[in-house]
């Protein structure tokens, strides 16, 4: 009988045969199962799925005495399970945190595609000689387990150097895992980071994995990593030093191997002097260091970019490419862009929105953009000769 319960359409099934049968008709994105049952019992049914359905997604419900066999579970395939008798809100929890790795791999999986082309590195645009210098660093350090500090202003494209790296890497078919160390309270950064177990505060309902779990044989990004307390830099720098932790509440050591990827937009040598960050972590992050540079330090760069944005925007909205005048263009070389990529990608996207006529004119600029005299001979999008 097929039914809908919280927005999942569900389907029932009284045995790991009939489970079978039915997923040999259908696509089932999550599977909840029994451990024991008569005939197959769970870890069987277990077997079927990641042999011949890896995509999806297993959850144990398992008694007391079969606690450790579930674990065993997870060692097999099994996204998480859950000790009987299960509540509703737990079995829709693990079902959401599925859903979440469901959406995260396809969009792992759709970055993976992207980075066929040699220059584009997951849309990384640029010809300059710093962004070249970037290209040759990815390639070289990419297939290590180096740590990889990577600095640069707000909106340089940070994470997409992240991005680059890992799946340039041996681990590229394993998970790449970001967190942004300055948008999650502390108070619930550890636990994020490093999972927690059941009862260890309020509303810790049941054990959870950290994201340094969900890494393991991958790569974790530590985005805005200056932002990260003393007391959880105490963790990390074990980790780094041992490759151990553990889960907040609990005295269980966990081990796994995940690569470390860290990003800053501050500067972390400055808040090691007042004594902000921990000098030992820092030099434990910073055994490569990537530095991006900003927009106005690759103003060549803009032209390709712009065209980038351009073609990009223009195709999503369904909207007729438009030209971009030499005026136009050399105000945007001029401009300092403190905003970096990102603003630029901004700025493009209005363009394409609001310009009415087929060429974008200095005119249609933003205000600041056109404060600055633009310089003569720049090169020039879609111009003609009377450009």
């Amino acid at each position: 009988e097929q039914r809908r319960a919280a927005g999942y359409e569900t389907e029932a099934a009284s045995s790991g045969e009939e489970a079978i049968q039915k997923a040999r008709q259908s696509r089932f994105e999550f599977v909840v199962t029994d451990l024991s049952m008569p005939g197959m019992d769970g870890m069987e049914l277990l077997a079927y799925f990641m042999k011949n359905h890896p995509e999806t997604y297993v959850i144990m419900l398992t008694g007391f005495g079969t606690i450790a066999t579930a674990v065993e579970a997870m060692k097999q395939g099994a996204f998480d399970y859950l000790a009987k008798p299960a509540k509703t809100d737990e079995i829709l929890l693990v079902l959401k945190r599925a859903e979440e790795m469901m959406l995260l791999k396809a969009e792992n999986d759709l970055l993976r595609s992207q980075l066929k082309e040699r220059y584009c590195f997951d849309k990384i645009i640029g010809k300059s000689e710093p962004m070249q210098a970037i290209y040759r660093m990815i390639e070289r350090v990419a297939r290590t387990d180096s740590t990889v500090l990577i600095t640069g202003e707000s909106g340089t494209g940070k994470e997409l150097i992240a991005n680059a790296l890992h799946y340039n890497s041996e681990r590229k078919d394993k998970p790449f895992v970001p967190i942004n160390c300055g948008a999650i309270p502390e108070e619930l950064l550890e636990s994020e980071l490093f999972g927690h177990e059941k009862g260890s505060f309020t509303g810790a309902y049941r054990e959870r994995l950290g994201r340094f779990e969900l890494a393991h044989q991958g790569t974790i990004f530590l985005d805005e990593i200056g932002e990260m307390s003393y007391k959880l830099q105490v963790k990390l720098l074990r980790f780094l030093q041992e490759k151990k932790f553990e889960r907040v509440g609990g005295t269980r050591t966990v081990q796994v191997d995940t690569r470390i990827v860290a990003a800053t937009n501050k500067d972390l040598e400055k808040l090691v002097a007042e004594g902000a960050f921990r000098e030992d972590l820092f030099y434990r992050l910073n055994v490569i260091p990537i530095r991006v540079p900003p927009l106005r330090e690759r103003t060549e760069d803009i032209p390709l970019l712009a065209q980038h944005f351009l073609k990009h925007h223009s195709q999503q909205k369904d909207i007729p490419m438009k030209k971009i005048s030499r005026a136009a263009l050399a105000a945007m070389q001029n401009y300092l862009w403190p905003g970096n990529v990102r603003e630029l990608e901004n700025a493009i996207e209005r363009l394409v929105i609001l310009t009415e006529s087929e060429e974008i004119q200095l005119d249609d600029l933003p205000y600041l953009m056109c404060q600055r005299q633009a310089k003569p001979n720049f090169s020039s999008i879609g111009l003609d000769d009377n450009g």
